[in-house]
């Protein structure tokens, strides 16, 4: 997470939308820059209503516009998918070694998700809190040139972005019947990311 005090910006690093390079190359130019560790440099919407957006509130009288980026649910479920397959990964629990797409996906739908599944929710990451704190600017992850001209233009900067923290590449299909599980009983991930313009 990132955070510009004097242009009122808050930049949120949802998991797998390839915030990481942004947050590198941007990190010096933020007034607070959490990196470490994964669970607060990747906290979501309701720990930035509950810890950061009162602290700017209440010592600096000023409320921060959020920003984030989204990425479409098949193409993110299947960046976890390959984020596991790394070969440090094989003979943990989060490993996705030996286990195909479909049945990834098909487990990711399941109420109790094994551990290979569990890899959270970009709906509830995001999800506007009761207090009526929400994401003011949101990005499909595959627009980058228009978060790159949103952040040069906002932050007056001219971004040299490198690749990091990046799935391996690998073909993935879902086949009919898993993706229409998955759009079935996580619609409100499909619902939200089709609401971005």
């Amino acid at each position: 997470m990132l955070v510009f005090y004097d242009e009122k910006l808050a930049l949120l690093s949802v998991p797998k939308t390839g915030t990481s390079a942004y947050q590198e190359a941007l990190q010096t130019r933020a007034d607070l820059a959490i990196t470490d560790p994964p669970e607060l440099k990747h906290a979501p919407l309701y720990r930035y209503n509950r810890w950061i957006r009162p602290m700017f509130e209440r010592v600096c009288g000023v409320e921060l516009e959020v920003a984030a980026v989204m990425r479409e649910p098949i193409s993110w479920l299947g960046s976890w998918y390959r984020f596991r397959q790394r070969p440090f990964m094989d003979g943990k629990p989060n490993s996705t070694k030996g286990i195909s797409f479909d049945d990834f996906v098909r487990d990711y739908c399941k109420g109790q998700q094994p551990g290979h599944a569990n890899v959270g929710s970009q709906a509830k990451f995001l999800e506007t809190q009761k207090n009526g704190c929400h994401v003011t600017h949101l990005f499909r992850y595959e627009d980058q040139p228009r978060i790159q001209a949103f952040l040069e233009e906002r932050l007056e900067v001219k971004l040299a972005l490198q690749r990091r923290n990046a799935s391996p590449v690998m073909e993935l299909t879902l086949s009919p019947e898993i993706t229409e599980l998955y759009r079935r009983k996580k619609a409100d991930e499909f619902a939200l990311y089709e609401s971005i313009s």
